[in-house]
């Protein structure tokens, strides 16, 4: 029985040393610059938007619970903790992106090809806006880090990842995935 109980503290202190491992490895890379970060809005309970979906109304939007207040928080924390140097933050133009990077970073800026293009009333702008993004991205300095705000169907299309609410991608310049950091609720 002894041996079990060191073999299994032994286990947990190697997994939380790769764990910090990976985390700083996460960190130098990012320290490099010029890295596309995608972040999946903080939760807001449900899918979708209601029939009677306004964009410039958010009360008739699906919004963040006080759950996901608490999650953009954290995220925000993560980068002030690190340290990680950003050049901007860009936020889809749906009131939970919008609130997820408020609290997170405080100044952003919307852009409307990192909005949702889920319901039937938006999905004939994907193309158009995958284009937009591409664009957007072909000019861009890759000198600097730059944060998207944005939806899982706009994160499942550019990366071909499915995120969790308030999760974090990591990708390289040419959209490969580097690291993910799930961010709990």
């Amino acid at each position: 029985m002894k041996i079990l109980k060191i073999i299994l503290v032994s286990f947990i202190f190697l997994t939380c040393s790769v764990k910090a491992d990976l985390n700083q490895n996460l960190i130098k890379t990012l320290d490099q610059g010029g890295k596309l970060i995608f972040i999946r809005h903080a939760y807001a309970p449900g899918i979708g938007d209601p029939n009677n979906f306004n964009l410039n109304d958010c009360s008739t939007q699906r919004n963040l619970s006080n759950s996901g207040r608490d999650q953009s928080k954290i995220i925000g924390n993560f980068f002030s903790k690190y340290n990680i140097n950003i050049k901007n933050v860009y936020s889809s133009e749906w009131c939970r992106c919008k609130e997820t990077a408020s609290i997170a970073f405080n100044k952003f800026e919307t852009k409307k090809f990192l909005n949702s293009f889920y319901s039937s009333q938006f999905a004939k702008n994907r193309k158009k806006q995958v284009k937009e993004f591409e664009s957007f991205i072909k000019n861009w300095d890759k000198k600097e880090n730059l944060i998207f705000v944005t939806h899982y169907v706009f994160i499942s299309e550019i990366l071909n990842y499915a995120p969790k609410s308030g999760e974090i991608i990591f990708a390289d310049k040419d959209l490969n995935i580097l690291d993910t950091l799930e961010v709990e609720y």
